[in-house]
C-alpha cells in the first residue's frame, strides 16, 4: 500500500454515520471513511451474522470485540478474537464472515 497526499486527521468514530447492510442472517453495520483509494472501517457485526456474498476484497481485519468466524472457499475456517487479525490480497481468496456472538471490527481496504 502507498499512501500519499493523506494529511494528519484524527476520526471519531461516533460521528461517522452508520449504514446498514442486511447478510443472509444478521445485520452489518458500517462507518466508513474513504481516504482516496483507501477505504477505513469500523463494523459491528448483530449475533447470527452470516454474510450473503463470498468477497474477493483484500482487507486488513482487526477484531476490537466478540468472535469473528471467517471460512474461505477451500473449506479453511479462522476465529478471530479481539486482538486477532487477517490479511488478505484482492482476488486471492474468496472468504466470508459469520458470527455467533457478535462481533466489532476494525478494516482497511
Amino acid at each position: 500500500m502507498n499512501i500519499t497526499d493523506l494529511p494528519f486527521g484524527v476520526t471519531d468514530w461516533s460521528e461517522v454515520e452508520r449504514i446498514e447492510h442486511t447478510g443472509e442472517h444478521g445485520v452489518a453495520y458500517w462507518r466508513t471513511r474513504n481516504f482516496g483509494d483507501i477505504r477505513v472501517r469500523m463494523v459491528e457485526y448483530s449475533p447470527g451474522y452470516l454474510a450473503d456474498h463470498w468477497c474477493a476484497k483484500g482487507h486488513i481485519l482487526l477484531c476490537l470485540e466478540g468472535e469473528l468466524h471467517t471460512e474461505l472457499d477451500d473449506g479453511r475456517c479462522f476465529v478471530l478474537t479481539p486482538g486477532s487479525s487477517y490479511q488478505v490480497a484482492d482476488n486471492a481468496e474468496l472468504h466470508r464472515s459469520s458470527t455467533e456472538q457478535g462481533a466489532k471490527l476494525f478494516v482497511v481496504d
